[in-house]
């Protein structure tokens, strides 16, 4: 099952393929489970976390996988205990020592931990500076820290990874990665299932023969906003991948934008600030 999947040039110029897999709350066999499953499927991101505490597991995953390494692109981040300078760069180190790879493609602050936002987006511009990582971006950055980012900032972030769905459509985080060049992605994009009863992609399922996940996840795709969907059932890894074989129409898409409601699964970002 190799449906061909749509790349972003990110704005070092460097290629990231606009769907991954989420590892979120996989632990140990399960988590290599299913980044085996993955890269088998087709799925060329995958995206991990010190925090998840599964590192290990994905970097045997993906040394065990028959895909080239140059292939297969690989993003984690720095977790809150271990934000500031020169923790970030130990937690880098630690991070490259469990993953077991030989490199990162892409270093996030995974939140913007108050107090520590400035220090530790410079320990990673020293990392991407010294060329021990591709790419660097931030996690969970709604419009005021990317504002403040911009004050300190010699490098700009490649990504900017938050919470995106249709129920919680940050359309002005959006437009301003679109205006800056950051690439937008989004995670918990399938809202962990809860809106799938939502009676307009119920008619949208109908109309396209396709499954809630399937309809939300193009959404992503057609606005040019990569996304990471966390599964380990391997029926559900491949479901999410089959979603280059069809196009929501325009009208569809604006529909899809009025979901809207401010519906969040995780915490609020601006809690933070």
């Amino acid at each position: 099952m190799m449906n061909t999947q749509p790349y972003t040039v990110l704005n070092n110029e460097i290629q990231m393929p606009l769907l991954g897999l989420g590892v979120y709350d996989m632990y140990e066999a399960e988590a290599k489970a299913a980044v085996l499953k993955a890269l088998e499927v087709g799925y060329r991101l995958i995206d991990t976390a010190a925090a998840y505490k599964n590192e290990v597991e994905i970097g045997s995953a993906i040394r065990e996988s028959c895909i080239a390494r140059h292939e297969i692109f690989v993003t984690t981040k720095v977790a809150n205990p271990d934000q500031g300078y020169d923790n970030t760069m130990r937690a880098f180190d630690t991070s490259m020592q469990k993953l077991n790879i030989d490199h990162i493609d892409l270093y996030l602050v995974h939140w913007p931990v108050k107090g520590k936002r400035k220090d530790t987006w410079k320990a990673l511009e020293k990392l991407y500076a010294d060329r021990r990582v591709r790419a660097i971006g931030v996690a969970n950055y709604l419009i005021p820290f990317l504002y403040e980012l911009e004050t300190y900032a010699n490098i700009q972030p490649v990504v900017n990874q938050i919470e995106f769905t249709p129920w919680l459509f940050v359309k002005d985080v959006m437009a301003f990665c679109k205006e800056k060049n950051i690439q937008l992605q989004s995670y918990s994009p399938i809202t962990r299932g809860k809106k799938f009863g939502d009676e307009r992609v119920q008619q949208l399922c109908k109309k396209y023969d396709k499954t809630p996940a399937q309809i939300i996840l193009r959404w992503n795709i057609e606005h040019g906003v990569s996304t990471i969907p966390k599964s380990s059932n391997p029926l559900r890894i491949e479901e999410n991948f089959n979603i280059f074989d069809f196009t929501l129409s325009k009208e569809d898409v604006a529909l899809i934008d009025s979901f809207n409601e401010n519906f969040r699964i995780c915490e609020d970002p601006m809690d933070m600030w």
